[in-house]
């Protein structure tokens, strides 16, 4: 079999997860839609808004990074 420098490619399935979220959550949230749509001129939904934050926080944590590079 041949070698290839790209590795396979990691499962990629996204998975759909549910949470309850308090009433002045979803109105903070509804309102960075309202402020992401004026700053960028592009409407994105709440749960797409959701996903970036998530990673932009799990990203931007460098306590977190150091404990999962850990194992």
């Amino acid at each position: 079999m041949t070698e290839l420098k790209l590795a396979q490619l990691p499962d990629r399935t996204p998975i759909k997860l549910a949470i309850a979220v308090s009433p002045d959550l979803k109105e903070a949230l509804g309102d960075y839609g309202e402020a992401y749509q004026e700053t960028y001129g592009r409407t994105e939904s709440v749960p797409d808004l959701i996903r970036f934050m998530l990673q932009a926080f799990l990203e931007s944590d460098r306590a977190f990074a150091k404990r999962r590079a850990r194992g």
